[in-house]
C-alpha cells in the first residue's frame, strides 16, 4: 500500500528499528485504502524498502503478475519477445521473491510498452541495470506474465517430528517465532500450516505466552487463508511480550474435500506420496483409529465414492480400533480392491461443547473444552444479535437441544480463563471448534448464556395397577377394577402441570392435573371397554418467562375380564361344550338303531 501510494514499485522488505522514543503516525489499511488513526509515542520506527522501477500487477500475489518496469516516471509492461530465466531471474530477485516458477507472453492491449529487448546476465542487482538491445523485435500487445516461488517460509521447531512444534517464519532471510497475539488464529488456520509443511491436518494448536529480546514475526490469519504467497501476510511484530503457536499435524494421514475439518476422502502418506484409500475392507475399527488419530470425534458415517484421481493406496488395514495411528495398524498384502474406489469419511465432531449452571443440560452458560480443558466461552461481538443467534442455533443444535428460545449475554470479568471465539464464523462454520480463536484475553467480554426448546427431560407415563407388563406399549387393567394413570419427571424445575391426553377410535379426552415432586396420578373408577385407547403424558412448565413442554411415549389401554371371571367362562364354554357332544352321540345312536330296525323289517324271506 505504501509503495503504490509512494509510487515505488512493489514492496521488498520492512524492517524494525529501534530509535528511542519518539512521536509517530499510525496507520490502519483497510480494503485498498488508507488512512491515519491516532498519534502516539514509539521506541521503535519500521523502515519499508520498495523495488522503485520494477512492480509485477494483477497477480495472485505479491510475487506474481505483469512485469512492468518506470522511466522518466512512466510505468510500461515489457514486451515478451526475448524475455529468458536470466532476466526472470533478475526480476525475482529484485523484488524480494524466490526464483522464477514460470513465464509466459499474454496479449495485453494497454500502452504504453516497454519494447527493448533486456540482456541480463541472471546476477545482476535489478532489472534496469542490465544491458539492453536497441533494436525493437517487440510483438505489439504481447506483454510478460511472470511468477516467482514464494521467498518466505514456515518450519516446526522443538516437536517430535518435522509435522510438530513451534511455529516459525523466514522472512527477509530470517526465522524467527510467529506472534499470534491478537490476529484472530484458529484450527482452520493451523490446517493451512501443516498444508504447507505436507503434513497432513491439524490436530492441534496451543496458544503459549512468551518473552524474548528478539522481534517475532506477525502473519494476519485472514490473509494466510486467502493469499497464495506467505510473503504476502507476514510483518514485523513491536512486542516482546508475544504468544507463540504450537502446532502438532496429522503427519501421514488427512481427510480431504470436506465440509469441516473432520470429513472428507482419506488420503494417507507414503514415501511423500498422498494416495486415497480404497474403500474395500475399510470398516469400523479403521475408522475410529483415524477419527482418533486427526483429534476428532467418532465416525458417524463412512462409504465408498468413485474418484478416479491416481494414485491409490490398495493395502487393506487390519486395525483393531485401539492403534494410536492408521499407520500403526496390521495390513494384508493382499489387492482387492476395486479401482477407483476410494473412501469418504465423517468423524463427529468431539464432545467440546456443553452449557452449564442450570438444572438442565440444554441451558447455562456456553463452555468449550479445548486441549482437554473446560472453559467459558467469550467475545465482544456477542450482542451483534445475528451473531448471538447463529451461535446460539449451533450449540442447541450440536447438543441435541433442539432450537434456540433465549439469548442473554453477560459481561465477563476475566477472573478465570476463558476460550475467545470469533462469533461471526458460526454464520457459515460447521463445527464449533472452527470459530475458536488462539489468543489470550486480555479485556473484558461478554459471555453466552443460551436456552434451547428441548430444556426439559422426557416425562415418563405408567399405569397401576396392571393386569400384565407393559408389552410394546400395551397394558391391560382388569375390567370393572379401579386403576391409575401416572405422569412423572426427573425433578429440574419446581412446579408445571401434566396434561393427560385420552384417543380411542372415535373420541380424544384431555385431563390436566397440577404435579405434586413432580408426579401427577390420574384416577379412573372401574375400568370399562370405553377407556380402551392410547394414553400420553405431556409435561408443562413456564420458566424463565417462557413456555415449554415435552412429551411422554405414548401406552395403549387394554380393558380386560377379571381372572374368576374367565375361569368360570371357560368351565361354561366346557360344559356347554360337553353337551353338544353327549346330545350329538345320543341322537347318532338312536337314529342308527331305527335305521337298523327298518333295514331287518325290509329283508325278504327266502
Amino acid at each position: 500500500m505504501v509503495c503504490r501510494e509512494l509510487d515505488c514499485g512493489s514492496p521488498v522488505s520492512t524492517r524494525r528499528r529501534e530509535t528511542g522514543s519518539i512521536d509517530t503516525w499510525g496507520f490502519e489499511f483497510r480494503s485498498n485504502a488508507s488512512s491515519l488513526i491516532k498519534y502516539k509515542t514509539s521506541s521503535g520506527i519500521i523502515e519499508l524498502t520498495c523495488s522503485d522501477s520494477v512492480r509485477l500487477v494483477g497477480g495472485t500475489h505479491l510475487c506474481s503478475g505483469r512485469l512492468q518496469v518506470k522511466w522518466n516516471q512512466v510505468w510500461s509492461s515489457v514486451c515478451s519477445d526475448g524475455f529468458d530465466l536470466q532476466d526472470a531471474e533478475v526480476v525475482c530477485r529484485e523484488l524480494g521473491c524466490g526464483s522464477p516458477s514460470g513465464f509466459e507472453g499474454k496479449l495485453y492491449g494497454e500502452a504504453p510498452e516497454w519494447n527493448t529487448e533486456f540482456l541480463c546476465g541472471g546476477h545482476e542487482s535489478g532489472l534496469l541495470h542490465c544491458d539492453h538491445s536497441d533494436r525493437d523485435t517487440c510483438s505489439p500487445g504481447t506483454t510478460i506474465t511472470l511468477t516467482c516461488s514464494d521467498p518466505d517460509d514456515v518450519r516446526l521447531v522443538g516437536g517430535a517430528s518435522r509435522c510438530a512444534g513451534r511455529l516459525e517464519v523466514k522472512h527477509d532471510g530470517v526465522w524467527r517465532a510467529v506472534n499470534i497475539l491478537h490476529s484472530d488464529w484458529n484450527m482452520k488456520v493451523a490446517a493451512v500450516i501443516c498444508g504447507r509443511l505436507d503434513c497432513g491436518a491439524a490436530v492441534s494448536a496451543v496458544n503459549r505466552p512468551e518473552y524474548s529480546q528478539e522481534d517475532a514475526w506477525w502473519i494476519s490469519s485472514s490473509c494466510l487463508q486467502t493469499k497464495l504467497a506467505l510473503k504476502d501476510c507476514v510483518t514485523v511484530n513491536c512486542e516482546q511480550i508475544f504468544h507463540s503457536l504450537k502446532v502438532t499435524c496429522s503427519d501421514s494421514v488427512r481427510l480431504m474435500g470436506g465440509t469441516h475439518l473432520c470429513s472428507g476422502r482419506l488420503q494417507v502418506k507414503w514415501n511423500q506420496v498422498w494416495s486415497s484409500v480404497c474403500s474395500d475392507g475399510f470398516d469400523l475399527q479403521d475408522a475410529e483409529v483415524v477419527c482418533r488419530e486427526l483429534g476428532c470425534g467418532s465416525p458417524s458415517g463412512f462409504k465408498g465414492e468413485l474418484y478416479r484421481e491416481a494414485p491409490e493406496w490398495n493395502t487393506e488395514f487390519l486395525c483393531g480400533g485401539h492403534e494410536s495411528g492408521l499407520l500403526h495398524c496390521d495390513h494384508s498384502d493382499r489387492d482387492t480392491c476395486s479401482p477407483g474406489t476410494t473412501i469418504t469419511l465423517t468423524c463427529s465432531a468431539p464432545d467440546h461443547v456443553r452449557l452449564v449452571g442450570n438444572s438442565s443440560t440444554c441451558a447455562g452458560e456456553l463452555q468449550m473444552k479445548v486441549q482437554g480443558e473446560w472453559r467459558p466461552v467469550v467475545d465482544q461481538d456477542w450482542d451483534r444479535n445475528q451473531n448471538r443467534t447463529s451461535a446460539a442455533a449451533a450449540v442447541c443444535s450440536q447438543l441435541g437441544c433442539g432450537s434456540a428460545v433465549a439469548i442473554n449475554v453477560e459481561d465477563f470479568e476475566l477472573d478465570r480463563p476463558v476460550w475467545l471465539i470469533k462469533s461471526s464464523c458460526f454464520q457459515s462454520a460447521v463445527s464449533l471448534l472452527d470459530c475458536l480463536v488462539l489468543d489470550d484475553v486480555t479485556e473484558d467480554f461478554l459471555s453466552l448464556q443460551v436456552i434451547c426448546s428441548d430444556l426439559l427431560v422426557q416425562p415418563n407415563i405408567s399405569v397401576s395397577p396392571s393386569h400384565d407388563e407393559v408389552q410394546q406399549q400395551k397394558v391391560k387393567v382388569l375390567m370393572g377394577s379401579n386403576f391409575s394413570i401416572i405422569c412423572s419427571t426427573r425433578p429440574q424445575y419446581p412446579g408445571g402441570s401434566f396434561q393427560l391426553v385420552f384417543t380411542s377410535s372415535s373420541t380424544t379426552f384431555n385431563y390436566v392435573l397440577p404435579t405434586v415432586t413432580h408426579w401427577a396420578v390420574f384416577l379412573f373408577p372401574a375400568a370399562e371397554d370405553l377407556h380402551r385407547g392410547t394414553y400420553t403424558c405431556i409435561y408443562h412448565l413456564n420458566v424463565f418467562s417462557y413456555n415449554f413442554s415435552s412429551t411422554s411415549q405414548s401406552i395403549y389401554l387394554i380393558p380386560s375380564a377379571p381372572l374368576m371371571d374367565l375361569i368360570i367362562r371357560l368351565i361354561v364354554h366346557l360344559l356347554v361344550m360337553v353337551l353338544l357332544v353327549t346330545v350329538t352321540c345320543f341322537y347318532s345312536g338312536k337314529l342308527s338303531v331305527e335305521t337298523r330296525s327298518r333295514n331287518e323289517r325290509n329283508k325278504c324271506p327266502r
